[in-house]
């Protein structure tokens, strides 16, 4: 038996344990009024047969929106969303040599998943999206799929960072981010509560480690600045990369959310964004979603509600106010934001219950 393969039968055992002794995980409760908000944004941007389908790129699905979809539906109980998307997954994605998943489905191409890539956030929420049903639902079988994916990422995504200091970095896939001089890595890929749950669960100290060294990476890029969309992380440091974004855009802004959701919203990243977003919400009409990294002028604004909230929720997270300016949740906007919107409204549930929307 290889390290690999005696990785994912541990982690198999380990997350079955957890799984039968486990009571109820936490969630949001059937009688909560956000069920409401769950039951719009299923109705918005989930296809009958389980496909997330974001809209606003051609009606594509992705990892990532499986993962998020599936997380959400373990977190409000909804055993039928949560079946259908996993097997929608499992039948449409699951297509490498590996248990990762295909990135990108496309439902007008001939071949719907031409780049069998992988996306590391889409297969850390699935797999804790599986470990999520696992307890809430009381299905073993999840516990045993959440660990051989968890063990595949661990073993397959995760690169030592170039400076020898032992500590480890998040691909944010398998195959195209390795550099000549380092990795390139996107900070909001590594969700703390995620991976430290599943090296809980599953018993694979790597994927904690992950999150520590993720989180101390991210203190180093917001000592000078707002946290980047993508950076390239080399023997001497960090630095913007070639062809992506260094601003703080569409990617990063999950970043200051993922932290609170973790119960992290003391890190400097959330600071660094409430800050910004507090200067920002002084002047023109709509949300920030774009600034300069260093300078955190603000470079492109969106009406889109969810917008709004993951900017309310950062702000209140890092005050003492009581109540947050989180707008209502609104089915109408395109999946992204509508899925963020969603998850900030749980995060403030579950991790800053005095941040309730105003």
């Amino acid at each position: 038996m290889n390290r690999r393969d005696f990785l994912i039968g541990a982690g198999v055992a380990a997350c079955a344990r957890r799984a039968a002794a486990a009571g109820p995980a936490p969630g949001v409760g059937a009688s909560h009024p956000l069920q409401r908000a769950w039951r719009a944004w299923k109705a918005a941007h989930l296809a009958p047969e389980g496909r997330v389908v974001d809209g606003y790129q051609g009606g594509v699905s992705h990892s990532e929106g499986q993962g998020y979809g599936m997380t959400l539906a373990a977190l409000f109980g909804d055993a039928p969303a949560f079946e259908a998307m996993r097997v929608w997954t499992e039948t449409n994605l699951a297509v490498r040599d590996d248990p990762l998943l295909a990135w990108r489905w496309s439902p007008d191409a001939a071949i719907p998943t031409p780049d069998r890539n992988n996306a590391s956030d889409g297969d850390l929420f699935y797999a804790w999206a599986l470990l999520l049903a696992a307890e809430r639902f009381g299905v073993a079988e999840h516990a045993a799929r959440a660990a051989t994916h968890a063990a595949a990422l661990a073993a397959l995504c995760l690169a030592e960072r170039p400076d020898a200091s032992g500590r480890v970095l998040l691909l944010p896939g398998v195959e195209g981010f390795r550099t000549s001089q380092g990795v390139i890595v996107n900070p909001s890929y590594a969700m703390p509560r995620a991976l430290r749950e599943l090296a809980d669960a599953a018993g694979i100290a790597a994927l904690a480690d992950c999150a520590d060294d993720a989180a101390s990476l991210l203190d180093e890029m917001t000592a000078t600045g707002l946290a980047p969309d993508w950076a390239e992380v080399t023997a001497a440091g960090w630095r913007p990369t070639a062809g992506r974004s260094s601003d703080n855009g569409y990617e990063a802004m999950r970043v200051p959310l993922f932290l609170i959701w973790s119960g992290d919203a003391g890190r400097p990243a959330v600071a660094r964004q409430a800050e910004a977003q507090t200067r920002a919400a002084a002047s023109e009409e709509g949300a920030a979603v774009v600034f300069a990294r260093e300078s955190g002028m603000v470079m492109e604004r969106s009406l889109h509600p969810g917008y709004a909230a993951l900017a309310g929720l950062t702000v209140c997270a890092r005050s003492r106010a009581v109540g947050a300016a989180i707008p209502p949740f609104d089915p109408a906007q395109p999946y992204f934001p509508a899925t963020l919107h969603l998850m900030a409204l749980v995060a403030q549930i579950e991790r800053a219950p005095r941040c309730f929307p105003l």
